[in-house]
């Protein structure tokens, strides 16, 4: 029973921790919490979450493919960066024009935010690399088994711990922004500011890793 416990509150551990850094994703549920409510952002987690447990799910399954197809990977990775200098773009202009035009081209749409989130989270392959280094190396040192009952352990941990990240964002950043009075001028030109950050980090990760090759 404790190796099970043990299982479970890896993924939980691992994941909650990863999610935890500011980013695009964590960002976007506060400020759907923020602009929206509070159904609307949790919608947004819980298509986060899936997209995560599906990404763990294939890189526990399919671990050789993910490393014969590693192209693949960075050119959606390159993608990722553009569709985050789009986004900066929009809120930026978007906290310049003020007055009733209050929301990013992120949040202005009939999208379910269920599907908003779950998309968002697709479009960054980044995860399944991550989750394959972490894979296999529990699988490595025996921290994690390859039976189906400690990957199913292992895949509901993970989901728990994106639920709680993003949370700890949904409710604990709302807060912050309703005590410091931000204006949604505000919010947007720091969610602006993530998204360019994201995108810098991004490239030079992509391409230290070319210089690398």
């Amino acid at each position: 029973m404790f190796e099970l416990l043990r299982v479970f509150f890896t993924g939980l551990g691992i994941s909650f921790l990863g999610a935890l850094p500011l980013g695009v994703l964590n960002v976007a549920a506060m400020q759907l919490s923020v602009q929206e409510n509070i159904r609307a952002a949790v919608r947004f987690a819980l298509g986060v979450a899936l997209v995560e447990v599906l990404y763990v799910r294939l890189s526990l399954v399919g671990m050789g493919w993910v490393m014969a197809h590693r192209g693949l990977f960075n050119a959606l990775e390159w993608i990722t960066v553009l569709l985050f200098v789009i986004l900066a773009v929009s809120s930026f202009r978007t906290a310049g024009r003020g007055g009733r035009e209050q929301k990013n081209l992120l949040l202005n749409n009939r999208v379910s935010r269920f599907w908003l989130g779950f998309t968002m989270s697709a479009l960054n392959p980044v995860q399944i690399p991550f989750w394959f280094i972490w894979s296999t190396y529990l699988l490595s040192n025996r921290l994690l088994k390859p039976v189906e009952l400690h990957f199913n352990l292992y895949t509901a941990g993970i989901g728990v711990g994106t639920l709680i990240a993003l949370a700890a964002f949904i409710f604990g950043g709302r807060w912050v922004i309703n005590k410091l009075n931000a204006s949604n001028r505000a919010i947007n030109y720091a969610v602006g500011a993530v998204f360019i950050i994201s995108a810098l980090v991004q490239c030079w990760r992509l391409l230290s890793k070319m210089h690398n090759a």
